[in-house]
């Protein structure tokens, strides 16, 4: 049941005004559910401590004080519950007003302006024509997947000489900033491979032509946003022993390789199961690209409009998306644009074609949707949760429970009518060569839009997108 109630009103440049209101008996759980919070850090004489009761809080404290600090702690979730009762798909920041806080026994009132998902007015979206490639694994491809696999069964054999760029250098280290030595800067038989990455650039190339026995000494420089403050911006000093040098030895590209990889009698049985494999993953990849090319037909017949606005919001939500992925993977948002070597707004710039291809797609789709009458079924619902459930060690039923408690099914279900829709339009797809598509692509017409080149030749879409429809 939802806990907010709203009205919308359409604005201009596909935009809408949400009208919500929180019930009083909502705003007086939350305000009673505050009150205890703060009731279980208060001292208060004749209550034990954590034991103050909310009525005294509110003595204490004040209705207006509880209610305030009730607001923020909850207007983020009550943001959600406007946004599934209004039913929109939000594009970018909300323009967020609060309405004066309520007295006991009213509603909160507050107003979100935000860009929505534009809508589509459909054009043909069944029989269309869209290119479609066949499976090709050429001899080259074949051998490369060999080589890869003896590079897997190399064995590493101490070698005496220099090291170079691939060898493997077994080493000791131990590092200093200015005579102090650097907390975790220390190893010892540590086995990495030059050229790898694992150690600094400096590092590595101070050790090209090193043997075993050596010792060197070598100065690295660290960049003024390294996540050590004992390193940032600084220059360290590290005394390394090469104790060995160690090089692959890659196994001969014979029948025994074959029996010991794969347990195959011969090479050529090998090389027949891996052009199997290739021909099995082209084929996964052509019906991905097609699923694409097909939804991308029928967004070039099509007619949408999305303004300018909204696709920087986009192209913004994408940018901040890749930010919090980097963030996990401990990269920081300043040292990506130094790597970029572009600054956020050129950045920006370059997402805004995937952000409009992106928005143009997610409004075919709902469109199609709507006219099919798409409803996922329960049992949608259940194998849509199945890999999440098996993560969080439950199972699909006593998930989707519990997202239906929480009242946030909504959103499973309108990515999962999404899906349907590029199932739908797929499969109606006629498919044709590749060629022939070129060719008719080739022949201009007026009113023809440049979209249609791509989604004909089931080209892929850029790297950075939001969504892809073989998602």
């Amino acid at each position: 049941m939802a806990t907010v109630k709203t009205n919308v009103t359409e604005l201009p440049a596909s935009r809408v005004r949400v009208e919500a209101e929180v019930p009083p008996d909502e705003v007086e759980r939350r305000l009673q559910h505050t009150a205890r919070q703060i009731g279980r850090q208060m001292k208060v004489p004749g209550f034990r401590r954590g034991k103050v009761p909310p009525p005294m809080v509110l003595q204490r404290v004040g209705r207006s004080t509880v209610l305030d600090e009730t607001v923020r702690d909850s207007l983020a979730t009550w943001y959600v519950d406007a946004i599934d009762d209004a039913g929109i798909v939000p594009v970018g920041d909300p323009q967020l007003n609060l309405a004066d806080l309520p007295g006991e026994g009213q509603a909160l009132r507050f107003s979100i302006e935000i860009g929505v998902r534009p809508r589509a007015e459909l054009g043909e979206y069944r029989g269309l024509e869209v290119g479609r490639r066949e499976p090709e694994v050429s001899d080259a491809a074949v051998e490369q997947e060999l080589e890869a696999l003896r590079d897997r069964l190399a064995r590493l054999e101490t070698v005496d000489g220099p090291a170079g760029t691939g060898d493997f250098v077994v080493l000791d280290f131990a590092g200093s900033v200015e005579d102090e030595p650097i907390e975790g800067g220390e190893a010892r038989d540590e086995l990495v491979e030059l050229g790898g990455g694992r150690l600094p650039a400096e590092m590595e190339e101070g050790l090209i032509g090193a043997s075993g026995g050596e010792r060197r000494q070598i100065d690295v420089s660290f960049p003024g946003d390294h996540g050590s403050s004992q390193l940032a911006g600084r220059t360290a000093r590290f005394e390394v022993t090469v104790k060995e040098v160690k090089r692959k030895q890659l196994p001969e590209l014979d029948d025994d390789l074959a029996a010991d990889a794969a347990g195959f009698d011969t090479l050529e049985e090998l090389r027949a199961d891996l052009r199997a494999r290739l021909e099995e993953a082209d084929r996964r990849a052509i019906d991905s690209d097609f699923r694409e090319a097909a939804v991308d037909a029928a967004v070039a017949a099509a007619r949408i409009d999305v303004p300018d606005a909204l696709i920087d919001a986009r192209a913004r939500e994408l940018w901040e998306r890749l930010m919090r992925t980097l963030a996990e993977q401990g990269v920081s948002r300043e040292a990506y644009l130094r790597v970029s070597g572009k600054t956020e707004e050129e950045l920006l710039r370059e997402a805004r074609p995937d952000a409009e291809r992106a928005l143009r797609r997610e409004a075919v789709l709902a469109a199609v949707v709507e006219a099919e009458g798409i409803e996922p079924s329960e049992q949608d619902l259940v194998q849509a949760l199945e890999h999440s459930a098996q993560h969080e060690q439950t199972t699909a039923g006593d998930l989707l429970e519990r997202l239906r408690r929480a009242g946030r099914l909504d959103p499973l279900r309108r990515d999962l009518a999404h899906r349907q829709a590029v199932d739908l339009v797929a499969r109606e797809a006629k498919p044709i060569p590749v060629e022939q598509a070129r060719a008719r692509d080739k022949l201009w017409t007026p009113g023809k839009e440049e979209p249609a080149h791509a989604a004909s030749e089931g080209a892929r879409p850029e790297a950075g997108e939001l969504w892809t429809p073989g998602s």
